[in-house]
């Protein structure tokens, strides 16, 4: 079982995906973007294999106006050099990888521009993928689309469409059930009526359920059966409600607790792509629980987390920081229920500020004079309201940056 995250990467700096605006979608713009990204995409893989992430997707944005004629770069030979060097990193240490096209690309739309501009869309993707060399096993997904006031057309001209679709396109494509229009028995209908792989998302089927009676699991089989040997193992799209916004919104971080009894339930070997505001924070956390390791990793974690929880909750600071000493085990829900805990409680002022000042400890003896006041002036500003402590952050992510102090720029603390 592999457990991956989507597109961007939190708590690691300059990994960001640039874009642009069409009026600003020159050649020389485009050429720089494109070059920043993919050496984004390049540290990203780096992470991942440091960290034994084996399922990562690839964002749609690397290539700017990537199915638009505003591009009329070719990229895949420009680039050529940069993609094969991502792609043989990619095969190399057997990281599986998607894309999932955004919500414009519609192959069941009533207008025919629309169903154009999707076309080139999936092109694009397909292009990506070849040009980093990989084989189907990477896919693309593909949600059906709109209902259009009339389902059952709607259903028929997905069908229609996706037969004149490139015989490559088709090799990728991977169909997800939505929360909106269409659920997962549809999807099923359609997946094996079209031989395409279906991914189940249950979120999705929460807020759009085709049968309550029905579990995860039931679903998770019914799908598999629509995966073949060249399509690679079958995968799944797993996340959970955020509680305080609208039915289908992602949360924050995975709570370990639903997580471990939503796979205690399963009994097939599947990827599980998690969609979750904090990325990789929660893949290393599913991870660090599914693979027991020592609780140094959880020392290691703690390192990057503790200025984050010292300036939400003092008290649990200490409760984590008491329970690595005495632990004799692998307190992995413990660890991470109080971190999720504190995450929930509200900044105080004297508590950001003394998470600033221990940051501050490290950096006082290597700042210059006029850095000092600086700073100082920084938490002025910040204790009268002109500045928020993102602000005093980004002053202390700068004197890091300056004095290469590596220890500091690995912390969360800086982004988030």
């Amino acid at each position: 079982m592999n457990i991956g995250y989507a597109c961007l990467l939190v708590g690691v700096g300059e990994t960001n995906i640039k874009s642009c605006t069409m009026k600003n979608a020159n050649e020389d713009n485009l050429l720089k973007i494109i070059k920043w990204n993919l050496k984004s995409l390049d540290k990203i893989i780096d992470y991942n294999i440091k960290n034994k992430i084996k399922f990562f997707r690839i964002s749609s944005d690397m290539i700017p106006f990537g199915s638009s004629p505003v591009n009329k770069i070719k990229w895949w030979d420009f680039f050529r050099e940069d993609l094969k060097k991502i792609g043989d990193k990619i095969k190399e240490s057997e990281i599986r990888v998607s894309m999932h096209p955004g919500q414009y690309t519609v192959i069941n739309s009533p207008k025919e521009d629309v169903v154009e501009n999707s076309f080139k869309d999936l092109a694009y993707h397909n292009r990506f993928l070849d040009s980093l060399g990989l084989d189907s096993k990477s896919k693309i997904i593909l949600h059906i689309g709109g209902v259009y006031g009339d389902k059952e057309s709607a259903i028929e001209r997905f069908k229609n469409n996706y037969k004149d679709l490139s015989d490559g396109i088709k090799s990728r494509l991977i169909i997800e059930n939505d929360d909106k229009s269409y659920n997962i028995e549809e999807l099923l209908d359609i997946g094996n009526q079209l031989k395409i792989p279906v991914v189940y998302d249950n979120l999705h089927n929460q807020v759009l359920t085709a049968d309550p009676s029905k579990s995860d699991n039931y679903w998770i089989k019914r799908a598999n059966l629509t995966w073949g040997e060249s399509d690679g193992i079958q995968k799944i799209h797993y996340s959970q409600q955020n509680l305080d916004k609208r039915p289908g919104s992602h949360s924050v971080t995975i709570d370990l607790n639903l997580f471990k009894e939503f796979v205690s339930n399963l009994d097939l070997d599947i990827d599980i792509m998690l969609e979750v505001k904090d990325k990789n924070l929660s893949v290393i956390k599913v991870n660090n629980y599914l693979r027991e390791e020592e609780i140094e990793k959880l020392e290691l974690e703690w390192n990057k987390y503790k200025y984050n929880i010292l300036e939400h909750s003092p008290s649990s600071y200490r409760k984590i920081d008491e329970l690595l000493k005495v632990n004799d085990g692998y307190p992995i829900f413990e660890f991470y229920n109080l971190i999720d805990s504190a995450f929930n409680e509200e900044i105080k002022e004297e508590d950001a500020i003394r998470a600033a000042g221990e940051l501050w400890n490290y950096l006082e003896k290597l700042a210059t004079e006029r850095e000092e006041k600086k700073y100082k002036s920084y938490l002025e500003s910040y204790r009268k309201g002109n500045y928020s402590i993102k602000a005093v952050k980004g002053f202390l992510r700068k004197m890091a940056v300056k004095y290469k102090e590596e220890s500091l720029l690995s912390l969360y603390y800086f982004y988030f």
